[in-house]
């Protein structure tokens, strides 16, 4: 099944081949693409991944799909409400566990730890601040869905505690890494470093299709992964080209880069801005004047080299 230009109807199940079969939950929206994509892998037993949002429709679909399957284990990419908010509900009816990396604040780089509890970044989006499953999922840890093997890759960027799901030469990405838009990066649960680490160790897998958490298959990995990490680097680029105009606020700076934007993605586009800046400044291209970070006025270093 190649990429889709179409929305698939929410709540049929679609088989994907290799014993991976997608249920699109009712979410459409400008974050969300046609809505969160809940996978069933396997199909006696099966794993259940990224449950969604808390909505009785999904979790009947998902139930009736599922059938009289064992069920190992409802498993979440990332403590976001579009993911995870189902899982409780759900696991209770399967009888099965809810896995993931950890609470919603697992995984956090040192530096975002430390900037989160002195000083003000914003942020926290659609975080399932209750999210807190029963089996913790660390990198590298497999888990065998018949005769099939499924390892948890940590994958942070999006998410300090994202999971990727890897089934043989199929990729489960979550939010990292999408066909139909690039990722939100929102501090501190968002980070760019930990992002183009992430995209790089996925490029590597050399896998041969990626099944993100919103819109259809990306049947090329590669290319899209190195499109994204030029992405990044042409918007660093684009941020300090801002900043040589003048001392500006992050949604300033979004105003200026994001020029066509739809005004109602504004805040998120301010939110990536400012993942930019606290990159730009960790490596002494950027710095802050005094106030919360999310709306301190930045300007450039005065001894800036050359972006690379």
């Amino acid at each position: 099944m190649k990429g889709e230009a179409e929305k698939p109807t929410t709540g049929a199940v679609v088989d994907l081949g290799g014993g991976v079969r997608r249920i699109l939950a009712p979410n459409p929206g400008a974050m969300t693409h046609w809505g969160t994509n809940t996978y069933l892998l396997g199909t006696d037993p099966v794993v259940v991944v990224d449950p969604g949002p808390d909505s009785a429709a999904h979790k009947s679909a998902i139930l009736a799909a599922v059938g009289t399957a064992q069920v190992l284990a409802v498993a979440v990419t990332h403590a976001h409400l579009d993911h995870s908010a189902l899982a409780p509900a759900l696991a209770r009816d399967l009888g099965a566990p809810v896995m993931g990396f950890g609470p919603a604040v697992a995984g956090r780089s040192d530096r975002m730890q430390r900037l989160s509890k002195t000083v003000d970044l914003g942020g926290g989006e659609g975080v399932d601040h209750g999210f807190d499953p029963d089996v913790t999922l660390a990198d590298g840890d497999v888990l065998s869905v018949g005769g099939a093997r499924v390892t948890a890759l940590h994958t942070p960027g999006h998410f300090a505690g994202h999971l990727s799901f890897c089934l043989n030469d199929v990729v489960l990405t979550g939010d990292v890494v999408m066909g139909w838009s690039t990722t939100l990066i929102s501090p501190p649960d968002g980070d760019l470093r930990a992002f183009l680490q992430s995209a790089g160790r996925l490029r590597a897998l050399g896998a041969r299709r990626f099944l993100p958490g919103h819109g259809g298959p990306v049947d090329h990995p590669t290319g899209r992964l190195d499109g994204l990490i030029a992405h990044r680097f042409e918007r660093a680029r684009q941020v300090l080209g801002a900043l040589d105009r003048g001392a500006a606020r992050p949604a300033q700076v979004a105003r200026l880069v994001y020029r066509d934007l739809d005004p109602a993605l504004l805040p998120a586009a301010t939110r990536n801005v400012l993942a930019h800046l606290l990159d730009l400044w960790d490596r002494g291209h950027a710095r802050p004047g005094d106030g919360p970070l999310a709306t301190a006025l930045w300007s450039k270093h005065a001894k800036t080299r050359k972006c690379k």
